[in-house]
């Protein structure tokens, strides 16, 4: 059915745009990838400590969260292509950083390679929020961000596999590869022209980060429960690309399959993207998500109860597809929120993506800490039981409908 239809996909505008789109961030997300899995083990390997790699891995978004406050105020006149070409000149200069660190592992290294990691995961994440409130109707922003998802998820799905394949050739391998897909996603890029030319109008004044932080706390009181929500599935998100790298390399050193329980983790999203899709959820979306994720984080806590690899793989795979489902629809309500926001958006778009960072901020640090006390395994269990209160409070307190101060707003301009 689908290679029947495929074809009238590519002749819908909106569509050609999010599978072009899709293809150039999957080839600068399986770089990523690669590199997400072999840096938290080669830097706890150079550190030897698992609470150090998760500080140090935590800087990154210690940075990122500085760029969700300065670009909403910087940026002006930045189509998504060129936002997606500024990540991707930082990705070459975080893996030639890398490159570096195999020979002088030291700790200012690091944090440099972090820093450049931070920065250009935050241009990506501004360049997809534009385009989806820019380029695809209000009532496709779920669906359009399912379809993306599965780029995002088949990257990550196959980054693992291949970083550990590589990693067996030799600590700079990885890295190498890294440059290489990059190198595609930019080739891809440019031949994609005119699809993602929308600007975002923005005038800057001055950069004022007071004055940033004052907006993001009116939003924060009436969009509370998705910031939240996005925070917590960052936390786990980053529990699983720190600590569940570490431990993914540990079970495949058990058995070969056992370094399937990181590719299982990102696997779901490739077939969860096509049902958010056709679902075309237009109302209830929080809610839909906050029930998926009180689940995930059950099934989450059950990584306690057995060290059996089968039953890690099983419960990871589960929480896996139903945090699958709660992510595409949490960006849906951002983008349906972002939309109605008009020359402001930027505002919103800073909130949304410092969730990301905040969740990066404590998590690695968290799980790390966590680790070195009770072990990688229990660590996702004692995750997995905070994500369940947390979604459970969220459940009964979470209003109907997020309504936002548009006299308010107006007078930012």
């Amino acid at each position: 059915m689908f290679v029947k239809t495929f074809p009238r996909i590519l002749k819908d505008e909106v569509w050609s745009k999010v599978l072009t789109l899709g293809m150039i961030l999957f080839l600068i997300l399986l770089a990523d990838a690669i590199l997400s899995f072999w840096v938290p083990n080669f830097i706890q390997d150079s550190l030897q400590s698992s609470f150090l790699m998760g500080l140090v891995i935590s800087f990154s978004s210690v940075v990122g969260f500085g760029a969700d406050l300065i670009f909403p105020q910087i940026l002006r006149g930045f189509t998504v292509k060129r936002l997606i070409l500024l990540g991707i000149l930082s990705s070459f200069l975080f893996s030639a950083i890398l490159l570096g660190a195999t020979a002088a592992p030291y700790l200012v290294i690091f944090l440099l390679a972090m820093a450049v990691w931070g920065i250009y995961y935050e241009l990506l994440g501004f360049g997809e929020q534009q385009f989806v409130a820019d380029s695809t109707p209000l009532r496709l922003h779920s669906a359009a961000w399912g379809v993306m998802s599965i780029f995002r998820s088949l990257a990550y799905f196959l980054g693992p596999i291949i970083g550990g394949l590589l990693l067996a050739r030799g600590d700079r391998t990885p890295a190498y590869f890294a440059i290489l897909f990059t190198f595609l996603g930019l080739v891809f890029l440019m031949l994609a022209r005119e699809k993602h030319k929308r600007p975002i109008e923005i005038d800057v004044h001055e950069v004022n980060l007071i004055r940033e932080l004052a907006h993001w706390k009116v939003l924060f009181s009436h969009v509370w429960p998705i910031v939240i929500m996005s925070i917590f599935m960052g936390l786990v998100d980053a529990t699983f690309w720190t600590t569940g790298a570490v431990w993914s390399h540990t079970l495949s050193e058990r058995s070969w399959w056992g370094g399937m329980f990181l590719p299982l983790y990102t696997l779901p999203s490739l077939f969860v993207g096509f049902v958010v899709a056709k679902w075309q959820v237009f109302e209830g979306k929080k809610r839909l998500a906050e029930k998926f994720l009180f689940f995930s984080g059950i099934f989450l806590a059950m990584l306690g109860l057995t060290d059996a690899i089968f039953f890690q793989l099983l419960f990871v795979f589960v929480s896996s597809t139903l945090l699958a489902v709660s992510f595409p629809l949490t960006d849906g309500v951002y983008s349906d929120i972002v939309a109605r926001m008009g020359r402001e958006r930027r505002h919103l778009i800073g909130l949304s993506r410092s969730t990301i960072s905040i969740a990066y901020i404590i998590g690695p640090a968290w799980a790390g800490f966590i680790a070195s006390t009770i072990g990688e395994r229990l660590t996702f269990s004692a995750v997995g039981i905070t994500v369940v209160v947390v979604s459970a409070v969220l459940l009964l307190t979470t209003p109907k409908k997020l309504k936002l101060p548009q006299e308010e707003i107006k007078k930012w301009e």
